[in-house]
C-alpha cells in the first residue's frame, strides 16, 4: 500500500480527538497525519468563562499542541490558516503552502452566530475564543477602574452594568464567573459590590434548555439569590456602545453586552464549495463524509458538520459531540487504511452539567441522575479530568488540578480556597529543617552504634545496623535481634523509643505499655502495630527471603534514610521527600517497628508538602530547571508557529 497523507483541519476538540485516534490506530502504517491550525494551541473552550471571569489566568486553558503530540511521531503540526480545498485534486490550501491529500477532516469549529442583530460585532463582545476571554477580561477591569473614578451617577451605573446575552450554558457559565469576581472587583476599586448590576437577557421565556426543567428552575434560584436580573423573553434588537435596545422598546444603558446567543459554522469554511445548511455548517453523512463528496475521503466533525441523526435534530454544537463525530470520522479512515466496516454515527449524550461560578452547578446525568451545588462542581471536574485521560496527557491534567485546586486566588475553587496554596510558606521552613535533623540523627544514630559520634574509628561497629543480624522482626531462615532495639529510622524514631526503653529504668521495661503522644518517666512506648499482618509479613518474606538481603536491605534504608534528611533540610524535592516519608512510617508501622508517640512524622510531612521548599530551599531554582530542561527533552521545545521551514 502507497504511503496515505491524512490532514486534519482545526485543533479543537474534535481535531484532536480525532487526531489522537488514527496516531494510535495507524502507528505501525505507512501513514502522515498532518494537523494544522491557526494557532500553535489547543484551547479548552469549556473553560473560556474562567478566563473571561478573572478566576484562572489566561494560559490555564491553552494546552501546547507539541505537548499533546510529542510522543506521537506519525503527527506533524502546522501553524497556518486553511484558505481553501482543491476537491479534484486533492490539495488543502494554506496562506503558506499546500498540503496534498488521502484523506482529509475538517474540524474548523464554528463561530458565533448573531443573527445579524446591529451593533453586536461593533460594540458586544463574544466568548467564542481564547482571543474573546482575555478581552473581556481586560474590558471589565478597565471598565470598573474608570467606574471607580466616574462623578456622574448614571453614567457611573451604566459602566457597572454588565450584561449578558443568551442563557445557555456559555452565557450561564459566564455569569456565574461575574458573580464570583464581583466582591474582588468591589475590593479592588474601592466600590461597594451592590454599585455592580449583573444581568442576563434571553430572547426565550426560559433559562439552560438542554436541562430538565427542575434542574433549570435550580439555577434560576441560584442566580436571583445573587441579585442577579433574568429579562426572559426579551430579544435584543441593537446593541449601541452605552446602551441595549430590547425589542419591546426598553433600553437598558451598559458598557458590557457579552453575546452568547448562538453558534454558526465558521465563516473559513464558507467557499470551499461543500453543500452547507442552516447555521452555515456543512453537510455530512452518517460516516461523517462530506455530502456529494463521499468518494474524495472528505470528512466534517465538531461544531462545522451538520448531519441530523433524527429529523430535525442535527448533531449539538457540544464537546461530546464534537469528540463522537471525530471518532467517527478517524475510525472511518482507519476501516478505509487497514480494512473493516465503516462505523455510522451514533451520538451518545452521557449528561450536561454548568458550573455557576466555582462552587455551586447543577448537572443531569444519564438523564437519571440531577445534582447540584458542590457536587455538580465534582462532577465537572471529574469530566474534564477523564478529557486529560482520553487524549493521553497526564501533564496538561496535572496542570489543570494545580490551575483548578491549587493555584486559585479568592476562594474561588470546588474546596471553597481550601487547598489553595496562594499563601505563605516561609513559616514551614523551620518546622521542614527541624523534621530532616530528626530524620538525620535517627539515621546517623544507625551508623554509629555504641561507637563516639566524634571518633569516625569507633563508627560502625557493635549497635549499629551494619553488623549482627537483621532488625527486621521477621523469622525466616535468620534470628532476629530485639525488634525495640531497631526501629526504623522515622520509627526509631526510637528517638525516644530506646530511650525510654534504655535510659536504665529496669522497671520501665516490665510495664505495660500505654498510649501516649509523649513520653512520661518509667512508661514504655507503645507500638502501633504489636504485629505485623499476614500479608504483610509474606510480601516481606519475597522481598527479604534470607538475612543477606535482610542486611543489604537495612544498610540501604540507613543512607537513603540520610539522603532524605539531607534533601529536606535542604528544601529538594521536598512534596516528593515527604510523601516518601509518609510511605517509609506506614512500612515501619506495619512492621511493628513504629510507635505512636511518634505518629506526628505523618502529619508533619504533610505539612510540609506545601511547598515550603520554593520558599527557602533548593527547590526554588531546582524544580523550574527540571521542569524547563526535562518537558523540553520529552516533549520537544514548544514554539509559536509550527510546520515553518
Amino acid at each position: 500500500m502507497t504511503k496515505q497523507n491524512i490532514v486534519v483541519v482545526g485543533a479543537g476538540y474534535a481535531g484532536v480527538s480525532a487526531t489522537k485516534y488514527l496516531a494510535k490506530k495507524l502507528k505501525k502504517e505507512d501513514v502522515t497525519i498532518t494537523l494544522i491550525d491557526r494557532h500553535s494551541y489547543h484551547t479548552m473552550m469549556t473553560e473560556l468563562h474562567e478566563v473571561a471571569g478573572g478566576r484562572v489566568e489566561p494560559e490555564a486553558i491553552q494546552y501546547d499542541l507539541q505537548h499533546l503530540f510529542a510522543r506521537q511521531k506519525n503527527v506533524q503540526l502546522v501553524t497556518d490558516t486553511v484558505t481553501g480545498i482543491d476537491k479534484e485534486q486533492k490539495v488543502v490550501k494554506t496562506k503558506l503552502g499546500t498540503y496534498p491529500f488521502d484523506q482529509l477532516i475538517l474540524g474548523m469549529g464554528g463561530e458565533p452566530n448573531d443573527f445579524g442583530t446591529p451593533g453586536v460585532k461593533e460594540n458586544g463582545f463574544t466568548l467564542w475564543s481564547f482571543e474573546d476571554s482575555v478581552k473581556i477580561r481586560e474590558h471589565i477591569e478597565r471598565t470598573v477602574a474608570k467606574a471607580a473614578l466616574e462623578p456622574n451617577d448614571a453614567l457611573r451605573k451604566a459602566m457597572l452594568t454588565f450584561v449578558v446575552c443568551g442563557s445557555g450554558f456559555t452565557g450561564i457559565e459566564m455569569i456565574g464567573e461575574l458573580i464570583d469576581w464581583k466582591k474582588r472587583l468591589a475590593k479592588d476599586y474601592k466600590l461597594d459590590p451592590s454599585e455592580i448590576t449583573l444581568m442576563v437577557v434571553e430572547a426565550m421565556p426560559t433559562i439552560l434548555n438542554m436541562l430538565d426543567r427542575n434542574d433549570a428552575a435550580k439555577a434560576e434560584r441560584y442566580l436571583k439569590k445573587h441579585q442577579v436580573e433574568l429579562l426572559l423573553n426579551a430579544p435584543i434588537v441593537e446593541v449601541a456602545k452605552d446602551h441595549i435596545k430590547l425589542k419591546d422598546g426598553r433600553q437598558i444603558p451598559t458598557h458590557t453586552l457579552i453575546w452568547t446567543a448562538g453558534v454558526k459554522g465558521t465563516s473559513d469554511a464558507a467557499d470551499f464549495g461543500l453543500e452547507s445548511a442552516r447555521g452555515q455548517r456543512l453537510v455530512a453523512n452518517e460516516y461523517m463524509q462530506a455530502k456529494g463528496y463521499e468518494d474524495k475521503n472528505i470528512y466534517i466533525i465538531g461544531d462545522l458538520v451538520f448531519y441530523e441523526e433524527f429529523p430535525g435534530t442535527p448533531t449539538p454544537q457540544i464537546v461530546q459531540a464534537a469528540e463522537q463525530t471525530g471518532h467517527t470520522a478517524a475510525a472511518n479512515i482507519v476501516a478505509a487504511i487497514k480494512g473493516g466496516e465503516k462505523h455510522k454515527f451514533k451520538g451518545n449524550y452521557q449528561g450536561f452539567m454548568v458550573s455557576i461560578g466555582a462552587k455551586w452547578g447543577v448537572a443531569n446525568l444519564f438523564d437519571k441522575i440531577h445534582l447540584s451545588g458542590f457536587l455538580a462542581i465534582v462532577m465537572k471536574h471529574i469530566v474534564n479530568l477523564k478529557y486529560f485521560f482520553d487524549i493521553r496527557s497526564g501533564y496538561y491534567m496535572f496542570q489543570y488540578m494545580m490551575h483548578e485546586f491549587f493555584h486559585i486566588k479568592d476562594d474561588r475553587n470546588v474546596t471553597r480556597g481550601h487547598s489553595s496554596r496562594y499563601g505563605n510558606v516561609l513559616w514551614s521552613v523551620p518546622l521542614r529543617v527541624f523534621y530532616g535533623l530528626v530524620w538525620f540523627i535517627e539515621a546517623f544514630k544507625k551508623i554509629v552504634g555504641d561507637g563516639q559520634v566524634l571518633k569516625p574509628s569507633t563508627w560502625f561497629g557493635e549497635g549499629s545496623w551494619f553488623t549482627g543480624n537483621s532488625v527486621f522482626p521477621w523469622t525466616w531462615e535468620y534470628n532476629v535481634t530485639d525488634v525495640a532495639s531497631g526501629a526504623s529510622a522515622a520509627g526509631d524514631a526510637t528517638t525516644a523509643a530506646t530511650g525510654a526503653a534504655t535510659s536504665g529504668a529496669g522497671e520501665a521495661a516490665t510495664q505495660a505499655t500505654h498510649f501516649g503522644l509523649s513520653y512520661a518517666y518509667g512508661e514504655q512506648p507503645m507500638a502501633v502495630i504489636e504485629k505485623s499482618p499476614d500479608w504483610f509479613t509474606k510480601m516481606m518474606q519475597v522481598i527479604m527471603p534470607n538475612n543477606d538481603v535482610a542486611m543489604f536491605f537495612q544498610k540501604f534504608m540507613v543512607f537513603f534514610e540520610i539522603a532524605l534528611a539531607l534533601a529536606l533540610i535542604a528544601g529538594l524535592f521536598t512534596w516528593l521527600c515527604s510523601a516518601t516519608t509518609i510511605v517509609l512510617v506506614i512500612t515501619f508501622c506495619l512492621s511493628g517497628m513504629f510507635y505512636w508517640v511518634n505518629i506526628w512524622f505523618i502529619f508533619v510531612a504533610f505539612a510540609l508538602m506545601n511547598g515550603s521548599g520554593r520558599a527557602i530551599g533548593l527547590d526554588r531554582w531546582v524544580i523550574p530547571w527540571l521542569q524547563k530542561t526535562l518537558g523540553n527533552w520529552w516533549y520537544g521545545r514548544p514554539k509559536s508557529r509550527y510546520g515553518s521551514k
